[in-house]
C-alpha cells in the first residue's frame, strides 16, 4: 500500500492531487490516509511521530512524506529504507528517527525529475509520481542513486515536547512510553506553572477532568484529561516541553 504522511490539512485540494497522481500511475494500489495534519512545516516534531506510527505498517509498504518548509530550495529529495519500508520525501530530518531506529538503513537521492515541476507542489510533481513508481515495483536505481546518511547527531532519541494534538486534545510527546518509568509523574508546560502529571493506564481509571498520562497504542507517551481536552486544560500545543524523570 501506499501511505500519505502530510501537513496539508483536513481541508484543501492538496491530498487530493496527490491521490489523483497515485491512481494514474499505480491504479489498483491502496492509498491510506495515515495524516493530513502532522506538524506544519516542522519536520522535526514529525520525524518522531513518523517512525511511531510508521511501525504499524508492514515491511513493503511505500510512504509519501510531505512536510516540507523548504519546497523549491536546494534541499535534497530522497528515498529512505527502513525497517523494509520505503519513505519517500525531503531530505529535511523527517525521516531522521525512522533510520536511526532501524537495522541497515539506506538513503537515495532522487535523480529522475517529471515532464513539469512546479516550484512549490513537489508532493504532487515529483515525491507522488516516484511513490507510485516504488509500489508497482520499480526498482529504486531506476529514479535515485544511492548517498550516505547523514545523521543529525543534535536530535535526541526520544524528544521531551508535544509532537500532535489529536482530535480530542490529546497531547502526544516525541518519547517512547518504553523509556519512562510507569510510575513517574511527567510535568507539562514550563516552569513554574507547569504541572505535574501522574500515570495512569486507561482513562477509565481515573475520574472526570482529571489530567494523567499513559502509553498510547502505539507506544508514545501522551497526555490526556478523562473527559476533557489536554491541550484547553493545561495550556499545551506542539512544542511545549514535557520534563521526564531519569
Amino acid at each position: 500500500m501506499i501511505v500519505l504522511f502530510t501537513d496539508f490539512g483536513l481541508a484543501g485540494p492538496y491530498t487530493g492531487q496527490m491521490q489523483a497522481v497515485l491512481q494514474r500511475d499505480a491504479p489498483g494500489i491502496p492509498t491510506v490516509s495515515l495524516f493530513a495534519d502532522a506538524p506544519a512545516g516542522r519536520p522535526r516534531p514529525a520525524a518522531y511521530l513518523l517512525a511511531a506510527y510508521a511501525s504499524w505498517f508492514p515491511a513493503g509498504t511505500v510512504f509519501l512524506c510531505v512536510v516540507d518548509p523548504g519546497v523549491g530550495s536546494d534541499r535534497r529529495a530522497v528515498i529512505a529504507e527502513a525497517g523494509g519500508r520505503l519513505y519517500v520525501g525531503p531530505d529535511n530530518g523527517l525521516f531522521e528517527l525512522v533510520l536511526r531506529r532501524a537495522a541497515g538503513p539506506r538513503l537515495w537521492q532522487i535523480e529522475w525529475t517529471p515532464p513539469a515541476l512546479s516550484a512549490s507542489f513537489h508532493g504532487r510533481d515529483l515525491f507522488a509520481p516516484v511513490a507510485a513508481r516504488l509500489a508497482r515495483g520499480d526498482p529504486i536505481e531506476t529514479v535515485a542513486r544511492p548517498i550516505a546518511i547523514e545523521p543529525r547527531r543534535d536530535w535526541p532519541d526520544d524528544l521531551a515536547e508535544i509532537v500532535y494534538i489529536d482530535h480530542y486534545g490529546n497531547a502526544i510527546t516525541g518519547v517512547r512510553g518504553e523509556t519512562v518509568n510507569r510510575e513517574a509523574r511527567l510535568r507539562v508546560g514550563r516552569r513554574p506553572r507547569g504541572v505535574d502529571v501522574a500515570p495512569a493506564r486507561t482513562f477509565s481509571a481515573v475520574p472526570d477532568g482529571r489530567a494523567f498520562w499513559y502509553v498510547n497504542s502505539n507506544g508514545l507517551a501522551e497526555i490526556a484529561v478523562n473527559g476533557g481536552r489536554a491541550d484547553a486544560a493545561l495550556g499545551l500545543a506542539i512544542g511545549s516541553p514535557v520534563s521526564v524523570p531519569d
